[in-house]
């Protein structure tokens, strides 16, 4: 096999993985590209290695990886990920817990970077992951600070068939965020979890992304104000530079 036909099927499978919209199982991944498994999983580790694509929960699925995203969103965001990398380290030295670094795209909270706390925790933010931009800190936090008719569109495609009562208190949420600085929830993701997130914003008030800092609830009793202030701290760091 020659080098160009290697890159070719290299391309045709990120092609296929970025335009599916959802994690993209490999049998399905072999129908789109025409290529065998065997194939597709040599390929598709060396995607892996490069940060391209993930392997997503669901097992044999592939989805776009931090890589990828921040191809997509240029210059600007691998230099977020890079000012971002060493706060994230200090953050999670400081705290014991696990932080990472969020940016919206398309109506989603993603995950660009994560650093694992080193006590455990289960939840749903790793590298690449995507979730949905309505609840949950880290996904209140950027929304409280989209310009108001992007948030409004978020907020009807992500809770257009709430209950009222639902959307009355996201309502209460965003504007109390917009006035603190930062989110904060327990349990709206993953149950167990708490988490603070705080929007990066540039000198523009244009929201780069977010800081977030996630720890089981049993580890936060009494330490609340701590945890915040330092994910504050560190969000206004990366934002400084910008």
């Amino acid at each position: 096999m020659n080098k160009l036909a290697t890159v070719d099927r290299v391309l045709q499978i990120l092609t296929a993985v970025a335009q599916h919209g959802a994690p993209l199982p490999v049998k399905q991944l072999s129908v789109a590209t025409g290529l065998p498994p065997s194939t597709l999983y040599r390929h598709l580790n060396v995607l892996r290695r490069w940060g391209f694509v993930e392997a997503a929960e669901r097992g044999g699925t592939y989805e776009p990886g931090p890589m990828s995203l921040q191809l997509a969103w240029g210059g600007q965001t691998s230099r977020l990920v890079n000012v971002a990398r060493d706060e994230i380290l200090r953050l999670v030295e400081a705290t014991g817990e696990s932080a990472g670094l969020m940016v919206t795209i398309n109506a989603q909270v993603v995950c660009l970077d994560m650093v694992e706390s080193p006590q455990s925790l289960r939840c749903s933010f790793r590298k690449g992951s995507v979730v949905p931009l309505a609840r949950g800190a880290s996904a209140k936090a950027q929304l409280a600070f989209l310009p108001a008719r992007e948030a409004a569109e978020v907020i009807e495609r992500n809770l257009g068939d709430a209950d009222p009562a639902e959307r009355r208190a996201l309502d209460r949420d965003l504007k109390a965020i917009r006035r603190q600085g930062y989110a904060v929830s327990e349990g709206e993701v993953d149950r167990g979890v708490w988490g603070v997130s705080v929007p990066i914003l540039n000198r523009a008030d244009r929201m780069l992304g977010g800081l977030s800092l996630m720890a089981p609830t049993v580890r936060v009793a009494g330490r609340q104000k701590t945890l915040i202030h330092a994910t504050v701290a560190a969000a206004g760091r990366i934002a400084g530079k910008f």
